[in-house]
């Protein structure tokens, strides 16, 4: 669900028009009132003073960001737990739920907080990376890009033991989705809807992965990473082209509030410093997952 959202409104952006450079085609917008009430307030030198950092990750996300055991876990929080070590302070998390969109995800958890209860945090991990996009939320720094992400199809090796599949296939053949994720809309909407019938919609990429694996489906197809983390024997996944896809592959980084440059670039600083020594690809790997070089 989380990702449909976000993913959509990138989509949206990918089909402008490429004419204008940067930013030129957008005409600021009123500064919001009365968003520093509570604002989280410190600085990189009160983060430090205090001794510890707060992020906010999104919840039931695997394997992102979800609880195990009672703690939160997941790539995201391992990328926060070496920010902080990168800081010399303590991490701590807040597991939240996603909004209606990223703006909203943005607003309640980096700059100004939500309507009722709740606050926001110093940064927000998990933030998609699109240079259109930034030029629309001014109250949010996005930096740290520390991973790439892509669509991949999951498949039964049985079932394809020849070719792996690719979109055309899913005329005839099975595919699990997430229900309403940005694959669903894909596949439903190729080709002027001939894919459809094999479209098989399942709650998360967990369950689609799930129905995969106990052969309710020839192939799944989502986030790599998602269906990664739920391949099992007999599973294997390609990154096959993506004939109007328009979003296909995206980076993922983090979002600091624009008032502290400092805690920005220091943690853009402990991720830059991750992805050279090799630290970042290591939590993909002790994850299962592979890591994609974000397109600095």
């Amino acid at each position: 669900m989380r990702r449909r959202i976000v993913l959509a409104a990138l989509a949206g952006l990918a089909f402008a028009s490429p004419a204008f450079a940067r930013c030129e085609d957008w005409v600021p917008q009123p500064k919001p009132q009365n968003a520093g009430r509570d604002i989280v307030g410190q600085d990189l030198d009160q983060i430090i003073e205090r001794g510890y950092i707060e992020f906010a990750a999104y919840e039931d996300f695997s394997p992102w960001s979800y609880e195990e055991a009672g703690k939160p876990a997941g790539v995201d929080i391992e990328i926060g737990r070496l920010i902080a070590a990168d800081l010399g302070v303590e991490p701590r998390f807040r597991l939240v739920a996603a909004g209606e969109n990223l703006d909203a995800d943005l607003r309640n958890n980096v700059w100004k907080g939500p309507v009722i209860g709740g606050r926001v945090s110093n940064v927000m991990l998990h933030v998609p990376y699109d240079s259109a996009y930034t030029c629309r939320v001014e109250q949010v720094v996005f930096t740290g890009q520390y991973a790439a992400e892509q669509i991949a199809i999951a498949y039964r090796e049985e079932a394809y033991p020849e070719d792996p599949p690719v979109p055309a296939y899913f005329r005839i053949d099975t595919v699990a989705v997430e229900n309403d994720s940005i694959t669903d809309f894909y596949l439903t909407s190729f080709a002027g809807g001939q894919l459809a019938q094999g479209v098989r919609r399942y709650p998360t990429y967990a369950d689609a992965m799930a129905a995969l694996g106990a052969g309710e489906t020839m192939a799944a197809m989502g986030p790599l990473a998602q269906l990664e983390a739920g391949a099992g024997e007999g599973i294997a996944i390609h990154q096959p082209p993506l004939a109007g896809f328009a979003v296909s592959r995206w980076t993922i980084g983090v979002g600091v509030h624009m008032r502290y440059r400092a805690l920005g670039y220091a943690v853009d600083d402990a991720i830059r410093a991750g992805l050279e020594d090799g630290r970042i690809a290591a939590i993909f790997e002790r994850y299962g997952l592979s890591h994609l070089p974000p397109e600095r």
